[in-house]
């Protein structure tokens, strides 16, 4: 039966079936991940302040179910190829918008460890909106234009692009920042060791460091998968990554809440400069950075 199609066309089939198969496994993680924190979700979202950051939690915490919708659509259901255009325009603005919202949560961190430094803040903005820019720039510049086809194989739906796309250079740029970022805040970690040892600071580096060590480990394989993989398989890993680290981004902010709103119920004196605390609206001081 294969003999009658050519390679390229056997190919992109068998790598369309494993890109509908990771974005549907993919679908299922997320959606346990969610059931699993329902309830500290909710508790949060109803006694929690209305600030900036909880608005940042909700969009990095709902845009992924858009993400999924739309590339689930794209990979079940056969569409003319100028449909799938747009739904991959959409999913891919849907995915920078995700990751965006990621890591300004960490860059927020990073900046109240540093306690309210705004050189330091400057520094982290410029670079990251750099990193934006230049990202926007490649992916657009060369997804956009690539063109779409499906396959000729009954039974295989979806559709993919023909053309030979590496995208390895905004993952390039993301392995550049979250470096500078964790650097940062193993600077500030050393600082602080003996001076500030309270409960919460002690979460807000281990977060911080973890959070990047993730974001580094995926950055470093999305680029040697961008060079050496065909790309409907190192664009699973793409997506792969920035799912990881919007579930990582937002246990992390809840766990963080949960544990402040226990510190707050016990009257535990915490050894921790209130400036510090910026996700919990518990100073205004603190507030004020993020509202």
């Amino acid at each position: 039966m294969e003999t009658e199609y050519s390679p390229d066309a056997i190919i992109a089939a068998r790598s369309l079936q494993t890109y509908t198969y990771m974005y549907a496994s993919m679908a299922t993680f997320w959606t346990y991940d969610y059931t699993c924190s329902l309830n500290e979700e909710w508790t949060f979202l109803l006694e929690s302040r209305w600030t900036a950051v909880k608005g940042l939690y909700i969009v990095t915490r709902y845009v992924p179910f858009l993400f999924f919708i739309g590339h689930l659509y794209m990979n079940f259901i056969n569409e003319t190829p100028e449909k799938c255009h747009v739904l991959n325009t959409m999913s891919e603005t849907i995915s920078l918008i995700s990751v965006m919202c990621s890591e300004c949560f960490f860059i927020l961190r990073t900046y109240a460890l540093w306690n309210h430094n705004r050189i330091v803040l400057a520094a982290m903005l410029l670079f990251f909106l750099a990193v934006i820019i230049s990202s926007v720039g490649v992916l657009f510049a060369t997804t956009v234009t690539a063109p779409f086809e499906t396959s000729a194989i009954p039974g295989i739906t979806g559709c993919y692009q023909t053309s030979a796309i590496r995208l390895f250079i905004p993952f390039l740029l993301l392995f550049a920042l979250e470096l500078g970022l964790i650097i940062l805040t193993l600077i500030r970690a050393i600082q602080n060791w003996r001076t500030t040892n309270g409960p919460l600071y002690t979460v807000l580096w281990k977060h911080n460091i973890g959070y990047y060590a993730c974001g580094l480990l995926f950055s470093g394989a999305n680029i040697l998968t961008s060079l050496f993989l065909h790309y409907a398989y190192h664009a699973i890993l793409h997506n792969f990554q920035l799912i990881i680290l919007a579930i990582l981004a937002t246990r992390m902010h809840l766990y963080l809440w949960h544990v402040d709103r226990h510190l707050r119920s016990s009257d535990v004196l915490m050894v921790i400069p209130m400036t510090e605390v910026v996700y919990f609206g518990g100073a205004s001081a603190a507030t004020s950075v993020v509202e």
